[in-house]
């Protein structure tokens, strides 16, 4: 007499009442999930919903699935494809297969009562550096490109031409750019920006002191890490750049807020006693969010403080090409000789946000442990990209690309400063404008900015409050209005919609 094999009980023990149950539930299943229309393949959908039966239980340890020829069968699809998804489940640990008897339900470890239940979950607790970070975002919001602020217009970008020369470098691209490597970035592109900057911002440098980065914030972190311990005073720009306020919370940073006035970067402002920097952030050019430019006597008191206490400057230049009543302003890394500064530039502004590369120019004595450092937490790459850019840069695409926007943004902001200029006659000040991509709108409360805000929000409006940028609150009242990424249509229809607003409620 054969022994009969034990009948596999479920994990928990817990008796099904239908022996048969799991059968029909993964005929309906199936057939339910074949039906609909998805851009999954079968052999991935049939997975997707075997493995999920299995995860929230309709599938219990023991389960016996039907044959790889039933299940096609009643599926109406290729037996091979039921292979396909059964044997990645083997593999998985999901089911196993039976020499003689088939293939089971494997022992699922989650107890009848520890299914997986999001509400049932412990609380996502954050670190104390997580919660702080999370102080200098913002939740996702309707995002109308009239008032974005650091959106280029990307409707302008050379797109064919780019494209034709990403084809071209990849094509040629040799096989030690798909190695790790350590060189600072793509020589050519260190070349063609060092004659760029050279020219154009009077930064002195040679290539070797250019590092190509992920974009400014990877350049930011660098500092920060290989710059200044956990404690350290970093001083920056009041208001300023969420973003670097972000990167050097991140880091364990004491934030200090300098106060800006009309010259810039206002450090006499600073009570006595106030404990020395080991990082001063500054956007010299065009200072954001405010516009203004750092005077010349400012830029040099600032050079001889760095020095005086062995601070390094960080100099911002994030959109220095867009100026439109003078040329570009000297870079402060450029006004002396072994100047305490590290520069940082990027390409989001200038060419595309998605482009995702930037640079640092670093004194000499800073360049090795900067490369080394940046190899091993965010390792070098994208040297197709970096070659492509050279040739943007070398071959004029670049600078008749700036010139086209620096024509194009001044149309935008006159745009939109005709729809706001009802407001305007009525006493919204409104900032200069000499340069950049946004204009600032003052109000006079932030009970007004608060109403504004709300009611963009009700009309799909992306509106960005002044005081936001604010370290301490609460700062003044008003909004940072970006019109680079926008049709002077969206822009006209934005500024009369915040034009009517404003004089409904001023």
């Amino acid at each position: 007499m054969v022994p009969q094999e034990e009948p596999i009980l479920p994990i928990y023990e817990e008796p099904v009442a239908d022996p048969n149950a799991h059968r029909l539930w993964i005929q309906e299943a199936l057939n339910l999930q074949l039906a609909e229309p998805d851009a999954r393949t079968l052999g991935q959908r049939l997975y997707d919903t075997l493995r999920d039966g299995i995860q929230q239980g309709q599938l219990t340890s023991g389960s016996a699935l039907p044959s790889s020829r039933q299940l096609a069968s009643e599926l109406g699809i290729g037996r091979n494809t039921v292979l396909g998804a059964v044997d990645r489940l083997i593999a998985e640990g999901f089911l196993v297969s039976r020499p003689g008897a088939g293939v089971f339900v494997a022992d699922w470890q989650w107890g009848p009562r520890e299914r997986l239940d999001v509400q049932a979950m412990s609380p996502v607790t954050l670190s104390r550096r997580g919660e702080r970070l999370l102080d200098f975002t913002t939740p996702p919001s309707a995002r109308h490109t009239a008032f974005a602020p650091g959106v280029p217009a990307l409707d302008r970008f050379p797109r064919e031409r780019w494209q034709r020369l990403l084809r071209r470098h990849q094509q040629r691209a040799p096989v030690d750019w798909f190695d790790y490597r350590n060189e600072g970035g793509v020589s050519a592109l260190r070349e063609a920006l060092c004659d760029y900057l050279r020219l154009s911002r009077s930064v002195r440098c040679q290539p070797e002191q250019i590092l190509i980065t992920q974009g400014a914030q990877q350049g930011f972190e660098l500092i920060a890490r290989l710059l200044a311990d956990v404690g350290d005073e970093v001083w920056l720009e009041e208001p300023g750049y969420g973003g670097a306020q972000a990167c050097f919370a991140s880091a364990g940073l004491a934030l200090r807020p300098v106060a800006v006035d009309d010259e810039g970067l206002n450090v006499a402002s600073l009570p006595a006693g106030t404990p020395s920097p080991r990082l001063i952030y500054v956007t010299p050019s065009h200072q954001y969010p405010s516009g203004t430019t750092l005077s010349l006597s400012r830029r040099t008191a600032l050079l001889a403080l760095a020095r005086r206490h062995g601070a390094w400057i960080i100099e911002d230049d994030y959109d220095s090409e867009f100026r439109y009543t003078s040329a570009p302003i000297a870079s402060l890394q450029g006004l002396m000789d072994n100047a305490p500064v590290i520069y940082v530039g990027t390409f989001s502004k200038v060419l595309y946000p998605g482009l995702r590369l930037g640079y640092l120019v670093l004194p000499p004595s800073l360049v090795a442990a900067f490369q080394r450092v940046n190899a091993r937490l965010h390792r070098e790459g994208q040297y197709v990209t970096q070659s492509a850019l050279a040739d943007f840069i070398d071959e004029g695409h670049f600078s008749r690309h700036v010139a086209r926007m620096r024509k194009c943004y001044r149309h935008r902001q006159a745009a939109l400063r005709r729809a706001l200029a009802p407001a305007v006659a009525r006493g919204l000040e409104l900032s200069s404008g000499h340069a950049g991509m946004h204009l600032v709108a003052y109000l006079a409360s932030h009970e007004l900015e608060r109403e504004i805000l709300r009611r963009g929000k009700e009309a799909n409006l992306r509106l960005s409050p002044l005081s936001g940028y604010y370290l301490r609150a609460p700062g003044q009242p008003g909004l940072v209005l970006g019109y680079a990424g926008a049709t002077e249509a969206e822009i006209a229809h934005g500024g009369r919609w915040l034009s009517d607003t404003w004089l409904a409620l001023a």
